[in-house]
């Protein structure tokens, strides 16, 4: 259990206190360490790891919250292959009636449509003709959505982040196990082009051991406080202490470091800012003052592993920084960037081992690889998911291709009966910096 679970389970992480450390050096490590308890599995139910489930000819899919992501959601499932779409649902009615318009343009019917009311879904999730609910809302909403509709025998996806603290988390992991249902969080970033490709490379060894990895968000959302419904996500913001958004920074790092697939996440400690400039961000959308605004402008988590590898995330949505999600991986024969700086190094041997002959005027394990040898690396080690998928996902859009690539794959895996590529586990140690983080920085 501790393995399927992973940080989750048996997570301490240290509580920072400098003062304290030196003045009782003779105390021992773990004097420094709040340790989070692992509830009990109640009896009679086991794990969900490589869980399958009856194949399906097509899936039949409700899709709750149909603001930005869900909108463009009906969008994309109007081109995945196996899929279709049954019903839909919002609060608001002008946003049922734009995602029914989007169905009529597809050339199909409209479909079961409920509005007006908060719990209208709560009908979608109760019907007979819904295989998957995928719920697209504001964060708070997730996790009653998701346990109603798998209470009612239904699979589920979530958008990021799925769960906002532990409790949350639990209760996700129990009803999956006890319903024998996939719950999937929407971290479309793993099915990105360049994290897809090394992580490619990773499996197959060409980085060596990987020993370190760095992700993040960082993305100043000025441009979009307003586009959220009722500003519910810089409410949010000014609520909450911690990392409350680190998936699109740790999904990918987690899948190259195998975690609770041969490691796991053992200890975190995390570090913020005061919120400079978000309480400046929230006196300009909201119109008054915020003098306990929580979320700090940059967080930062650092995590050791079973292992003795080390992990790096960071968040920060609000200071005029470029875009980054960071993606960096550290091997003992390999080193891979996303940002700022796209590119490889690579060892000599990993060179020759590549199959990639250096041309240009670099040092192997020391320099980037040039352009030319880097496009000669990443077609030979193309996930073949990209070559399944690439053409139409850069046809279809979102976010460039990878929501299209997410959600093909998510249905090509219930239709066939295949364990998801992503499983509760992974979603509850993606989602657990954000309450554990709060909990460090407190102490």
């Amino acid at each position: 259990y501790q393995v399927a679970i992973g940080i989750a389970v048996c997570l301490g992480f240290v509580a920072c206190n400098c003062n304290q450390a030196t003045s009782n050096e003779n105390k021992s490590r773990s004097s420094y360490q709040i340790k989070v308890t692992t509830p009990p599995r109640p009896a009679g139910q086991t794990d969900v790891l490589n869980l399958t489930t009856p194949k399906m000819d097509t899936v039949r899919v409700g899709i709750i919250g149909l603001g930005m992501r869900g909108h463009s959601a009906v969008e994309r499932y109007m081109h995945v292959p196996g899929a279709k779409v049954t019903a839909i649902c919002d609060i608001r009615p002008e946003m049922v009636e734009k995602a029914q318009q989007v169905i009529e343009k597809a050339g199909h019917k409209r479909v079961a449509q409920y509005t007006g009311d908060e719990n209208a879904w709560k009908a979608l999730c109760e019907r007979k003709d819904v295989d998957l609910v995928y719920i697209v809302t504001d964060w708070k909403h997730h996790v009653p959505m998701a346990l109603y509709a798998m209470e009612h025998g239904k699979h589920v996806a979530i958008e990021v982040p799925a769960a906002l603290d532990m409790e949350q988390i639990w209760a996700l992991i129990n009803m999956s196990e006890k319903k024998r249902l996939h719950c999937m969080m929407l971290e479309n970033c793993v099915y990105d082009y360049f994290e897809i490709t090394t992580l490619n490379m990773a499996q197959q060894g060409l980085l060596g051991e990987v020993i370190h990895g760095e992700g993040s968000y960082i993305h100043n959302l000025d441009d979009f406080w307003t586009e959220y419904w009722n500003n519910w996500r810089l409410d949010y913001n000014a609520k909450n202490r911690g990392d409350v958004y680190p998936t699109h920074g740790i999904g990918p790092v987690c899948q190259a470091l195998n975690i609770h697939r041969g490691d796991k996440m053992n200890y975190l400690v995390s570090f913020d800012t005061h919120a400079f400039r978000g309480k400046e961000v929230y006196k300009r959308v909201m119109d008054k003052e915020e003098p306990n605004f929580q979320n700090g402008d940059l967080t930062i988590t650092m995590i050791k592993t079973e292992k003795g590898k080390t992990i790096q995330i960071q968040h920060d949505v609000v200071t005029p920084r470029p875009y980054s999600r960071m993606y960096q991986l550290t091997g003992t024969n390999g080193f891979a960037n996303k940002y700022p700086i796209e590119g490889y190094c690579l060892t000599k041997p990993a060179m020759q081992r590549a199959g990639v002959n250096r041309t240009g005027n670099y040092e192997e394990g020391e320099d980037y690889m040039s352009k030319t040898d880097m496009v000669t690396l990443i077609n030979k080690y193309r996930n073949p998911l990209i070559t399944k998928y690439e053409k139409r996902a850069k046809e279809v859009g979102g976010h460039g291709g990878m929501d299209y690539i997410m959600d093909s794959r998510l249905i090509y895996c219930l239709q066939h009966g295949l364990p998801l590529d992503i499983d509760v586990y992974d979603l509850a140690e993606w989602c657990c910096l954000a309450e554990l983080g709060s909990i460090a920085m407190d102490n």
